[in-house]
């Protein structure tokens, strides 16, 4: 069984913190909880409860968010609330009583063209995943049960999977007309049955945990990590509208030439060339004057 690991998150309310699990802990839905009481369908909620600190508990997707009174500040207790909660799942605690929780609010999931003709964008009301995954054979995607079975599609060549979107490329033998009505159902129909979208372990395997992805970080010269930061405030959110990502893979000093790769619909993509080079390289360029040349992109 996969091990649960919990982290804190601080938020824009200094009297709200996220703890973030590592894996999903309700099925496609959000619980908010006023009191004890009210937590009756959560046993998770009701012992938050007996701490004397907590005035309310919102579960949701990989987190459970808590509010505090004011008697306490939350870097005096937030350690030991994660360490509880961890604990707690690791017990093999009950986090929802399904059948008492409310009634599910349905799964609505739509398509979005995005600038490659060769991909589409399924975009969900519910977040389906922790961190982003690309696969590009049914091989690869062993740690999806999602993606193994849009593997089974003929006309489906890879599948780009980021917190509430499944971004699918095609083969040429068909068109978007003849297919996106039924990729469209088939994917809100696995997210409303509750399916896992990836397993538990996929994220640690696939090195896309928090504490990996810091480790990788960390482990940066000063340059890389200035870029990687532009990069996830400047490039980062543009490219996820478009159903893609861009990640960073290698800074040369000497020749002050980035690497990067393109995933989703940025790979392969007939504007990708212009928008790297009149888009990344030149932010990059105006914000690190002396230290970036070019950039070159590997296709995911």
């Amino acid at each position: 069984m996969n091990t649960f690991k919990v982290s804190v998150q601080e938020t824009s309310n200094n009297n709200i913190i996220k703890f973030e699990v590592n894996q999903f802990i309700t099925k496609n839905q959000s619980f908010e909880f006023n009191n004890i009481d009210d937590a009756t369908p959560s046993p998770l909620g009701q012992q938050l409860f007996y701490l004397p600190f907590v005035k309310k508990v919102y579960i949701s997707g990989n987190f459970i968010a808590v509010e505090r009174y004011n008697i306490v500040e939350w870097k005096d207790v937030q350690d030991e609330v994660a360490e509880q909660i961890e604990a707690y799942l690791n017990d093999g605690g009950i986090v929802i009583n399904e059948a008492e929780a409310p009634k599910k609010i349905p799964v609505t999931v739509y398509a979005e063209a995005t600038p490659n003709p060769s991909v589409m964008k399924f975009v969900s009301n519910k977040k389906i995943v922790t961190s982003l995954y690309e696969f590009t054979s049914i091989d690869e995607a062993k740690l999806s049960p999602l993606a193994t079975e849009l593997f089974h599609f003929p006309f489906v060549k890879s599948i780009f999977i980021e917190e509430n979107y499944v971004s699918i490329t095609k083969y040429e033998i068909t068109e978007w007309q003849d297919i996106t009505i039924e990729l469209r159902e088939f994917i809100k129909q696995f997210i409303e049955s509750g399916k896992e979208v990836v397993l538990p372990e996929a994220a640690e395997k696939l090195e896309q945990t928090t504490e990996q992805k810091d480790s990788n970080f960390e482990a940066l010269d000063d340059t890389s990590k200035q870029i990687v930061n532009i990069l996830e405030e400047y490039i980062k959110p543009a490219v996820a509208s478009d159903g893609g990502n861009i990640q960073f893979l290698s800074y040369d000093e000497e020749t002050k030439n980035v690497s990067v790769l393109l995933q989703g619909a940025c790979s392969g993509c007939p504007s990708s060339t212009f928008t790297l080079k009149n888009g990344i390289e030149n932010i990059l360029k105006q914000m690190l004057p002396d230290k970036v040349d070019a950039v070159e992109a590997i296709n995911g």
